[in-house]
């Protein structure tokens, strides 16, 4: 049976990565900081990436990684959604990494990441779902020069890799471009979550090296789909929790008609509606980071339960944080907006929560309902 506990190793790691974020991404300061035109902490990237060394934790070490799984990979999830961090590691440890390990010639683009020497992105709309075809929208001639658009790319705006899908001559391929790079031109876009940034980037006949061929190039996009979907569940779990945790601590101070607000029956029973919101999605994220680790042929099944419920979960969860607050939710000052915004923005990443199911009907072999 699966052991959806966190191992004493997992939990070190937790301790690591939470502490440096309490030090450094409090939720005032990452408020601050992104009503500044440089919303990412790249500082704080840095010493993730080398210092702890999360950006390469699913990353073999013959290929520079931390021999590591998905599991611990989901564990830095979690606590970077719980603190909203500015950070790229999404896009880069995630997507773009899991993309180059499944391409025939990147072993020094994969360290490269790994190591945290250069930061990476998959140039994909963040929407783009596991199930969607193999994208056309951009092209590359004989000479390796590609031409063509990509919208909404997380955490493409601080990206020095891109790795590209691209139609070519004789199939799809992957393409990778060194960032700047003449002929590429990326424009950032003023989002719903601004501590993740996203842009458009353009290629007008951009240098680039194949990475992989038609053989290899639709399945390891798709694997680098499925695996960001199924691990962005536990950055949701960790919005989620913070959530949760917040608003607890809230209504136990805040006091009306001369008693704690949360010894109301009805606050109590819609936290512990949420609480058990939060126990299911932590089962259903943990059992799809421990899929993914193991190669478990139930991956396509876990990945979809987990994407299409923590997803739920976390703007549920969001909403309740910002309600129970009361007057002092709805303001900017307060945090709260910062992980309803996160919570929203990724319910429509990587697949909704509609077209997960909808895959996991498929999948289940359950029989679409008759009209």
């Amino acid at each position: 049976m699966t052991d959806l506990l966190y191992s004493e190793v997992e939990e070190d790691l937790r301790a690591s990565v939470r502490g440096l974020l309490a030090d450094r991404s409090d939720p005032a300061t990452v408020l601050a900081r992104v009503e500044t035109d440089q919303p990412y902490d790249l500082d704080l990237w840095r010493t993730l990436a080398t210092d702890l060394g999360v950006a390469g934790l699913h990353v073999p070490e013959e290929l520079g990684g931390q021999g590591a799984s998905t599991r611990e990979t989901a564990v830095v999830l979690e606590e970077l959604g719980r603190a909203v961090a500015p950070v790229p590691f999404l896009g880069s440890a995630v997507l773009a990494t899991s993309a180059l390990l499944g391409c025939d010639t990147a072993a020094a683009e994969v360290a490269a990441l790994a190591s945290g020497e250069r930061r990476g992105a998959l140039a994909v709309p963040l929407s783009a779902a596991p199930s969607a075809p193999f994208p056309d929208t951009v092209r590359v001639d004989a000479e390796g020069r590609l031409s063509g658009r990509v919208g909404t790319v997380a955490d493409a705006a601080v990206a020095e890799l891109l790795v590209v899908p691209a139609a070519g001559p004789d199939g799809p391929e992957l393409r990778a471009v060194d960032m700047p790079s003449d002929g590429v031109t990326v424009s950032g876009i003023v989002g719903l979550d601004l501590t993740r940034g996203i842009a458009d980037v353009t290629f007008d006949g951009a240098a680039s090296r194949r990475l992989a061929g038609p053989d290899v190039a639709g399945t390891a996009l798709t694997n680098a789909l499925i695996t960001a979907a199924g691990l962005l569940a536990s950055e949701q779990l960790g919005v989620a929790q913070w959530c949760l945790d917040t608003t607890v601590a809230y209504v136990k101070e805040r006091h009306q008609f001369g008693r704690p607000v949360g010894s109301f029956q009805a606050l109590k029973h819609r936290l512990a509606d949420l609480w058990l919101d939060l126990v299911g999605a932590r089962a259903a994220a943990r059992y799809a980071a421990d899929a993914l680790a193991t190669s478990s042929v139930d991956v396509p099944v876990a990945v979809a339960v987990a994407a299409s419920h923590c997803s739920s979960v976390a703007v549920k969860a969001a909403e309740e944080c910002i309600q129970l607050h009361g007057g002092i939710g709805m303001t900017w000052e307060h945090p709260a907006h910062l992980f309803l915004k996160r919570a929203k923005s990724t319910e429509s990443a990587l697949g909704t929560p509609g077209r997960h199911r909808a895959a996991l009907a498929t999948l289940v072999d359950l029989p679409a309902p008759v009209a």
